[in-house]
């Protein structure tokens, strides 16, 4: 069976932007659609314009249609409403809370040091970040960020609209009760740029930034509306000139008066296009500190926000891994977890020293952490292989 989708409406567009191209009523135009269940068929029901997935789409996937259904999802963020939901993403909430217990710890760690870390889009002090979270899971609790991130839903998603070797940063949010909204914003490229500089990139790479990342995020609590999940705009994301709008006072009012907001439970997760105007909302409980795992994925192809050390992190997770094939553990599994942690392309390297041999590209840090599980290399092994693959990538 072959999915039907309408025609795309999207145009490249060429030349620059500039704040005289922002029109409130293109961006009605724009915004104002309905999502239909006839266009998202694997979809379990259509809230709020937001399609829901769960058994429909788990259904497809038990019958091989992967394809079909990462096409509905590429859809969906591209000429849809630009955001999915996927209700018990994780099916055992308990490798939630013991992702949530090693978060706590770790956020009790930093309080205890006196670092406070700030946000990008909210005022100081109404939010709590743990910044580098995936590194900082992944030396500490191994066996935690391999349970976590042998999800099937993250490369699902992420494939569908990055394709393969795909690189996660995360970082863990926690809005405290009392805690202010955000400003309505675009994410990362253009939307953590200011937008003078942002006018200076043609218009075609406004379309083309939102191509380089996924955004996505882990409900780690359940999120009733009065805890103020993240608020979205529908179909904002098809605005060419939404990077230069997202700022203007008239947008960020229409924003206001006609965003979503979507209850969640533990363990449900909602990915969405970076260029979809959003923000997290206020926090009006007086007891739910909503914590969310705020995913950013990027394209092989492009640049994360954050910096990784994922040869630390491949290191500190090859015991765990190890183990976990010893005991028969899933390939698909533990490729998953690999894919979250391990460097997925080979480049940039040092051609001089990292030389292809028998194939167009050098092996990846991912690949060599496969090839060494399969050959059951001891640690010392593997380890001294990551140095000298590290060590090839320099130019000297």
């Amino acid at each position: 069976m072959s999915l039907a989708l309408p025609e795309p409406a999207v145009t490249v567009r060429t030349g620059w932007l500039t704040r005289a191209d922002c029109s409130l009523d293109e961006f009605r135009d724009c915004v104002e659609q309905a999502t239909t269940p006839a266009d998202y068929p694997l979809a379990d029901s259509i809230e709020r314009n937001v399609p829901i997935y769960s058994t429909t789409m788990r259904a497809a996937l038990a019958e091989g249609r992967t394809r079909e259904v990462q096409t509905e999802l590429a859809h969906a963020l591209l000429e849809g409403p630009g955001i999915a939901v996927f209700e018990k993403a994780w099916q055992d909430t308990t490798v939630i809370d013991r992702a949530t217990d090693a978060y706590n710890q770790l956020l009790a760690e930093q309080r205890a040091a006196g670092i406070k870390q700030g946000d990008h889009f909210a005022a100081p002090g109404a939010n709590e970040r743990l910044w580098g979270a995936l590194e900082k899971l992944a030396v500490r609790f191994p066996d935690v960020f391999a349970d976590y991130f042998a999800n099937d839903i993250i490369p699902l998603v992420a494939t569908a609209w990055l394709g393969p070797n795909y690189q996660i940063i995360a970082d863990l949010n926690v809005v405290n009760p009392g805690g202010k909204a955000q400003s309505p914003h675009r994410d990362y490229h253009l939307g953590f740029m200011e937008q003078d500089l942002a006018a200076h990139f043609p218009a075609h790479v406004h379309q083309l930034s939102p191509f380089m990342t996924l955004q996505g995020a882990v409900a780690h609590c359940d999120m009733p509306v009065e805890t103020g999940p993240t608020m979205y705009l529908p179909y904002s994301q098809r605005y060419v000139p939404g990077y230069l709008a997202a700022e203007l006072p008239e947008f960020r009012e229409y924003f206001d008066e006609h965003y979503v907001q979507l209850p969640l439970t533990k363990g449900d997760a909602v990915f969405f296009n970076p260029a979809l105007f959003h923000g997290a909302g206020s926090n009006h409980s007086t007891d739910v500190r909503r914590m969310a795992n705020l995913l950013q994925i990027s394209s092989a192809f492009g640049r994360a926000l954050g910096s990784v050390d994922r040869t630390r992190i491949s290191s500190a997770l090859y015991p765990t891994l190890l183990k976990r094939r010893q005991e028969r553990v899933p390939d698909t599994a533990l490729h998953n977890v690999i894919a979250a942690s391990a460097e997925g392309y080979p480049f940039p390297t040092s051609l001089d020293r990292d030389q292809p041999v028998g194939s167009l590209n050098p092996e990846s840090q991912a690949e060599l952490v496969w090839r060494a599980l399969r050959e059951k290399w001891p640690q010392p092994q593997f380890e001294d292989a990551l140095r000298a693959q590290a060590a090839r990538k320099l130019t000297h």
